[in-house]
């Protein structure tokens, strides 16, 4: 059987394609290098910080040593399972803010504005929380929210209403602006991933095949796209598609792939000795990604989560969960949130929180003083590009990674912003009963180059890398794929997953790469776009006057 279409990766968008692809009847084949997302490593909400750290599931990148983070090496995990990075991440669900999407539009993404992309993601989810016209209520991905049983959680998003911050009931529907729940990517206690929300029913109800893989580059023969060269079993095959080849393989393997293949920066190609197809100098290029700091405070109450942090205490949780898919384990822990603006004169929020009743790192080491929480908080629009660049012309190398962090002066300013604006909300009212003093980074730390110093050695990835393949008007030089996905000067082959965003999206990536498989899907099936949704997104009426 000669599938029709092939798409490369099984992460958020790859897998959305697929069962939107196997619906209409078409013949799909995924290539996927990763293996089963089995086991509670992956299932378990709680156990979030192992699989990102496994090797099993990741592929292990790594920045080049950061120049402005004082030559710091950085990690930057990707998916390597099915479900890519969905089955690694911390399942926080963040559409973006609307004027994101109006943004691409603006920038030759045609037919992304917010209204157009609002039925895609009404039509990919299930709403268990808001229920609204903004909201969807019969898609595959169900998205819940956390029980907030911790009083920590309430104090947060009470500190933010004390300190003059509107609350919001539902950042993801009207209103992003404002302290609120979280929501998550979370069912009947499981990581609800892309795997187990499209690619396991594709393969079910729509027979969407699957193979374990290595895709090296596309096949390109008289200007359109045949096939993927793969290695497996030790082999080197092609694996040939009738339609079209798509790439979803994530803002770090696809710009690769893409170079391999012969599409991307002529000069860059020929170090390489690879022959030109499409001189694309977009590819690898307007790399970005979040940034945030971890603020830790000392709690005055032994209600955080550092009493279970130990092996009797994770044994526990375990065990219930795996018995029940309940308890502690069935939570990523980020509950409480907020979007809020930097300064007045800003549009939309440009700053994010994630709150957590626990003082620890995303790599599951916890702060030295036992029970504490933190904000992890970080500007959403850094104006410092980088980008993914090869190694060598051979597929197995892999590729260079550089975001060029905190080049611009902007970043500064904002970070120092972020630390400041958080020290105001921890010493609200709804935080006196709890908060003993400031762990990180520490009361003493108070001037610009103290402050300074300190983001320059703790802050990290969000691991929201995007923009490697933009997407923008046909004549735009810069521009790698058009508005329906087609990459420029080459026949049968599109890309779809964050690669492809003009520009980052206001929170975490996870929701906006599945939107993009979803509106993709329609566009390789050749069928009109779902009909905008011209609904009103709400904006601080004071904006322009007022921070908050």
């Amino acid at each position: 059987m000669t599938p029709e279409y092939v798409i490369v990766g099984a992460g958020s968008a790859g897998c959305a394609m697929a069962y939107r692809l196997g619906e209409a009847g078409k013949r799909v084949l995924v290539i996927e290098h990763g293996g089963s997302d089995a086991g509670p490593f992956i299932q378990m909400p709680a156990a979030l910080s192992y699989p990102m750290n496994m090797g099993i599931y990741d592929w292990g990148f790594q920045t080049e040593p950061e120049p402005h983070l004082g030559g710091r090496v950085l990690a930057t995990p990707r998916g390597k399972v099915i479900g890519g990075s969905s089955s690694i991440n911390g399942m926080v669900f963040v559409r973006g803010h609307a004027k994101d999407f109006d943004h691409w539009a603006d920038q030759g993404a045609q037919g992304w504005s917010y209204a157009d992309v609002l039925p895609y993601f009404r039509r990919m989810e299930t709403s268990h929380g808001a229920q609204s016209e903004f909201r969807g209520s019969d898609g595959p991905l169900h998205v819940t929210r956390g029980p907030r049983r911790n009083p920590l959680f309430d104090a947060f998003i009470k500190a933010g209403e004390q300190a003059g911050y509107p609350v919001t009931a539902d950042y993801n529907g009207q209103q992003q602006e404002g302290f609120g729940p979280m929501e998550a990517t979370i069912w009947n206690g499981t990581r609800w991933s892309a795997a187990n929300a499209y690619l396991k029913p594709a393969k079910a109800r729509f027979g969407v095949q699957v193979i374990r893989a290595f895709a090296r580059r596309v096949v390109i023969e008289n200007g359109r796209a045949v096939g993927v060269e793969v290695s497996r079993g030790g082999q080197t095959e092609v694996i040939r598609a009738s339609a079209e080849v798509i790439i979803a393989a994530s803002s770090i393997n696809t710009p690769k792939i893409l170079m391999l293949s012969g599409i991307g920066p002529a000069a860059h190609l020929a170090e390489h000795g690879i022959a030109v197809v499409a001189d694309r100098p977009g590819v690898g290029a307007n790399l970005q990604d979040h940034l945030e700091l971890y603020l830790q405070f000392a709690s005055k109450q032994p209600i955080t989560l550092y009493k279970y942090w130990n092996l009797w205490g994770k044994a526990v949780i375990g065990a219930q969960w795996l018995f029940t898919r309940k308890g502690l384990g069935a939570s990523n822990q980020f509950e409480a949130c907020a979007f809020i603006r930097s300064s007045a004169g800003v549009d939309y929020p440009d700053i994010q929180y994630h709150f957590l009743p626990m003082a620890v790192r995303y790599d599951g080491k916890a702060a030295a003083e036992g029970h504490g929480f933190q904000a992890h908080v970080g500007p959403m629009r850094s104006v410092s590009r980088g980008s993914v660049t090869l190694r060598s012309a051979d597929p197995a190398a892999t590729p260079v990674i550089r975001f060029n962090y905190m080049s611009d002066p902007s970043d500064w300013r904002d970070f120092r912003t972020c630390i400041r604006l958080t020290r105001e909300i921890f010493g609200q009212e709804a935080f006196a009963p709890f908060v003993r003093h400031e762990i990180q980074p520490g009361a003493s730390v108070q001037s610009d180059d103290e402050l300074d110093g300190f983001i320059r050695e703790h802050v990290e990835s969000a691991y929201h890398p995007c923009g490697t393949a933009r997407m923008g008007r046909r004549d735009d030089p810069m521009a790698v794929v058009d508005p329906e996905n087609r990459v420029i000067g080459v026949e049968g082959l599109r890309v779809a997953d964050s690669s492809i965003f003009p520009r980052i999206t206001n929170g975490n990536l996870n929701a906006p790469s599945i939107m993009v498989g979803e509106k993709a899907s329609d566009h390789i099936l050749g069928r009109r776009p779902l009909a905008p949704a011209n609904l009103e997104p709400w904006v601080n009426p004071r904006w322009s006057v007022a921070q908050r």
